[in-house]
């Protein structure tokens, strides 16, 4: 521990004497600039730097003066922690400092919406497991948002032209357990998803397992990305974006993981790992 000298002045009937204490030092605030630098770089860093260097910057957030900005802050951070498997611990530090956020400065709603600050709030908790002592009718309010979203979901129905202009009907694959995963060329977590998605395919499609990417980009866009690597997951388009509409997609990636029956067992909200998935897939009947 970094410890400061400060002099203490006692002072009686007698002349004052300084006293030398050794105080614990304060903190230095840090700035909102070098805060959000440093969340530019959160991407670049390794699987196991990422972690702390994420709980590091929602400490940092968490000391930063009341307002919007702050919130907006803690929101980015918000989406940025769930990219990958960060753990529970940045998960829960990162949610705590968006609920102080919103605790300071509530934000109000526009319509009949909640804010999106309190929606990712709703999705930590909702689908990563963490908790809140948030108490705001708005927050309550995202909760059910997100509810009704999944039932929406819960039984959804599509019918989308794949690479080769077959029609593929998700209802069509009754006895399939299907992964639905909405991504597009341009989204580096889609990115950096695609070899966990197309494993994951190779690996369990004797099984019965279909993993479905749905874009809202066009076949063009699709094949000079790909280019000539072969990629296993089959390739949907909904160029009108009626499909991502149907599943509430606000962000991506995002993937909604159906059992033989059609029923919606789980979803991941941001970029999954080979381990979250797993942990899903494990309700159903596969044998890693």
């Amino acid at each position: 521990m970094h410890l400061s000298r400060r002099i203490v002045f006692v002072c009686s009937a007698l002349p004052c004497f300084a006293i030398l204490v050794l105080l614990p030092a304060l903190p230095a605030q840090v700035k909102e600039s070098t805060i959000q630098k440093d969340m530019g770089k959160l991407r670049s860093l390794s699987v196991a730097d990422r972690p702390p260097a994420t709980i590091k910057l929602a400490g940092e957030i968490s000391t930063l003066p009341a307002g919007k900005n702050k919130v907006q802050d803690a929101d980015e951070l918000s989406n940025l922690v769930t990219e990958g498997d960060q753990g529970a611990d940045a998960l829960q530090a990162v949610a705590d400092t968006l609920s102080k956020a919103l605790a300071e400065t509530p934000i109000p709603a526009k319509g009949d919406q909640p804010p999106m600050p309190y929606l990712d709030l709703a999705r930590l908790v909702r689908y990563e497991g963490v908790t809140t002592t948030l108490n705001d009718p708005l927050y309550a309010k995202a909760q059910q948002v997100l509810a009704a979203d999944d039932a929406d979901v819960a039984k959804a129905d599509f019918s989308l032209k794949d690479m080769h202009n077959k029609t593929v009907t998700l209802s069509g694959l009754r006895g399939k357990i299907v992964l639905v995963n909405f991504w597009a060329t341009w989204c580096p977590p889609c990115r950096t998803e695609m070899p966990v998605l197309d494993a994951i395919q190779t690996r369990f499609e004797s099984q019965g397992l279909v993993v479905l990417g749905i874009t809202d980009e066009n076949g063009f866009t699709v094949s000079s990305f790909l280019g000539g690597s072969k990629y296993h997951p089959t390739i949907l388009f909904d160029p009108d974006s009626k499909v991502h509409k149907e599943f509430h997609i606000e962000g991506i990636p995002r993937t909604f993981i159906f059992d033989r029956d059609g029923k919606l067992i789980g979803e991941t909200i941001d970029q999954g790992t080979w381990k979250q998935f797993i942990v899903i897939l494990s309700k159903t009947d596969l044998h890693p």
